[in-house]
């Protein structure tokens, strides 16, 4: 007997989401030559990671406008409303599933569904990422870009190096959020079913 196919990710999505990953992942890669280009080692000719990092930046934060305002003015905002009645039950149940449950073969705690299109810590996840990591990386990268708009002194330190400093933060924790992801996405109901899902748009 197959399983039931839940068409969960229209065209729409499925576009947005896969120019937001090819536009990130050239943004880390651009972002991690910058850093290192003092060292000696690169992966990408300074100059070219510069002017690569520039306008990749400019695609992500354009990519954020319109998933923070398509998800405030369409249904597709309702899978991201967080509720805080037994949020820690709820996360504490998918976490046991993700570390013990899954490799025992019991069934997810929260299934997907039409209604239901995230499990607890997925959308936890996507909200602090999308609205609070994203939001601050990109407020931070503007700064750098226009340095002159930034305060000289902020809370006693040096501006830019504090600008910087929550840059680099916020891009570490944005990567590592990646690399989580996509280790999730191979815990369907196949190693590659969820990735097939955003090309087909169904959830199996």
């Amino acid at each position: 007997m197959s399983e039931e196919k839940i068409y969960l990710y229209p065209i729409w999505v499925r576009i947005w989401h896969w120019l937001n990953a090819i536009s990130f992942l050239a943004l880390v890669l651009s972002g991690i030559s910058m850093q290192y280009a003092s060292s000696g080692f690169s992966i990408i000719p300074f100059e070219l990671s510069v002017t690569m990092h520039n306008i990749t930046g400019i695609a992500v934060t354009f990519l954020t406008l319109i998933f923070i305002i398509v998800n405030r003015f369409t249904d597709n905002g309702f899978y991201y409303n967080m509720t805080t009645k037994t949020l820690a039950t709820r996360l504490f149940n998918q976490s046991k599933y993700y570390l013990y449950g899954k490799f025992k073969g019991e069934k997810p705690p929260y299934p997907i569904s039409m209604k239901r299109k995230f499990n607890p810590l997925q959308r936890l996840a996507y909200v602090v990422v999308m609205y609070i990591f994203m939001p601050l990386l990109i407020i931070s990268g503007i700064g750098l870009f226009f340095p002159e708009i930034i305060p000289a002194k902020v809370f006693a330190m040096n501006g830019i190096l504090l600008t910087a400093v929550l840059h680099v933060i916020m891009g570490f924790l944005c990567s590592l959020f990646l690399v989580v992801h996509l280790y999730l996405c191979t815990m369907g109901s196949s190693v590659g079913a969820l990735f097939k899902g955003m090309i087909t748009g169904y959830h199996q």
